[in-house]
C-alpha cells in the first residue's frame, strides 16, 4: 500500500515561552504546549532555541556544560512519546553532548509517528557579550539539510543561522517548502532605547527575505521575557515576536513581543508553487555565476 502523500494544507504551531532554572519544568511546560498546539489542530510543533534551560551564553562557565544531554537522549524520547500520542512533528532545539568536551547546538526533529527523522546541528556560532556561544558549541557538521516529514518537506536552522542567506539557500535547494528557526534573541536592557525597533525589524525583514528569495514559508519562534543567568549583570530581554511568513514574505501570523503565545497559523504549500510560478527566482538564478561564494572574502 502506497504511504499517504503529505496534506498541501496544516496548521503549525510555535511555542513562544519564558523559562525558568529548572529544565524539568521547562520540559514539562514544552510538552503541554505541544498537547495543546495539537489540539488546536497544529501538525507541526516548534519549541524555541534550548528550551530546557535558561539561555547558557550569557556567560562563560564550565559548570554549565552539566546541563548539556545526548541526542537522542530523555529530552527526545520524551518529545517523541508526545509527537505520537498527538500526531504531530516537533522541532526541538538541545544543548547536544556529543561526547566528552564535544557540544553542539543541535535541533532534534521528530516526525509525526515519534521517529526521530534527524538532526541539524547550528552551523553558524556567534561570540557577543551575553552570547558567548562559541565557549559551549562546536559548529555544525552534517551541513543544512531538508527533511521528509509527516507534513512534507522542511528544514530547519537555528538562531543566528537566520542571518545568513547562503543556509536558507542551501536548504531550500534541498526541497524544503518551509525553513523553521528556533531561536534565542533579544535585547541588552541598556541598548533597548535607542536601537531596540531597528533591531527587531531588521531580524524580522532578514528572514522575511529569505521567505522570499527562496519561495518558501518562513517560521520563527523565540524565547520571551528577561533572563539573568544567576544575576548575570543586567540579564538579556528576549524580544518574542515568533512568527510566521508565506513564501512571499506576508507576515501571517505574529505572537506579542512581551508575553508568553501558542501562535497557530494555516500553512497551504501549495503557495510555494504558485509564488515560484511568478517570481521564478530559482529558475533564474546563476550558478555558474557565484565562483567564489565559497571564500570568506575575494580580495584575500
Amino acid at each position: 500500500m502506497a504511504a499517504a502523500s503529505p496534506p498541501t494544507k496544516f496548521k503549525i504551531g510555535l511555542v513562544q515561552m519564558s523559562m525558568t532554572a529548572d529544565p524539568a519544568a521547562n520540559l514539562a511546560k514544552a510538552i503541554a504546549q505541544v498537547q495543546a498546539a495539537a489540539k488546536q489542530g497544529a501538525a507541526l510543533v516548534c519549541l524555541p532555541e534550548l528550551f530546557r534551560t535558561l539561555y547558557i551564553g550569557q556567560r562563560e562557565d564550565h559548570a554549565l556544560f552539566d546541563l548539556a544531554e545526548p541526542v537522542p537522549g530523555p529530552t527526545t524520547e520524551a518529545l517523541a512519546s508526545v509527537a505520537k500520542e498527538a500526531g504531530v512533528v516537533v522541532i526541538a532545539s538541545l544543548f547536544e553532548r556529543r561526547a566528552a568536551g564535544l557540544y553542539h547546538n543541535t535541533a532534534a526533529v521528530i516526525d509525526a509517528d515519534g521517529k526521530l527523522k534527524g538532526i541539524y546541528r547550528k552551523m553558524h556560532i556567534p561570540d557577543d557579550p551575553a552570547y558567548y556561544e562559541k565557549f559551549y558549541f562546536t559548529p555544525g557538521d552534517l551541513g543544512f539539510r531538508a527533511f521528509d516529514t509527516r507534513v512534507g518537506s522542511i528544514g530547519t536552522l537555528v538562531c543566528w543561522d537566520q542571518w545568513y542567506p547562503e543556509g536558507a539557500r542551501l536548504t531550500a535547494l534541498q526541497g524544503a517548502n518551509m525553513l523553521l528557526y528556533p531561536t534565542a534573541i533579544g535585547w541588552h536592557p541598556a541598548e533597548k532605547a535607542q536601537l531596540g525597533a531597528q533591531q527587531l525589524d531588521a531580524w524580522r525583514t532578514i528572514q522575511r527575505s529569505h521567505a522570499i528569495a527562496n519561495g518558501c514559508w518562513v517560521a520563527a519562534v523565540n524565547r520571551v521575557g528577561l533572563e539573568k543567568l544567576d544575576g548575570q549583570r543586567a540579564g538579556i530581554e528576549f524580544w518574542g515576536h515568533s512568527f510566521v511568513a508565506d513564501p512571499f514574505g506576508v507576515v501571517v501570523a505574529e505572537a506579542p513581543g512581551d508575553t508568553e503565545a501558542l501562535l497557530i497559523a494555516d500553512v497551504d504549500f501549495a503557495r510555494v508553487e504558485e509564488v515560484r510560478r511568478n517570481w521564478p527566482f530559482l529558475r533564474d538564478r546563476r550558478p555558474d555565476a557565484y565562483g567564489g561564494i565559497e571564500r570568506r572574502f575575494l580580495t584575500d
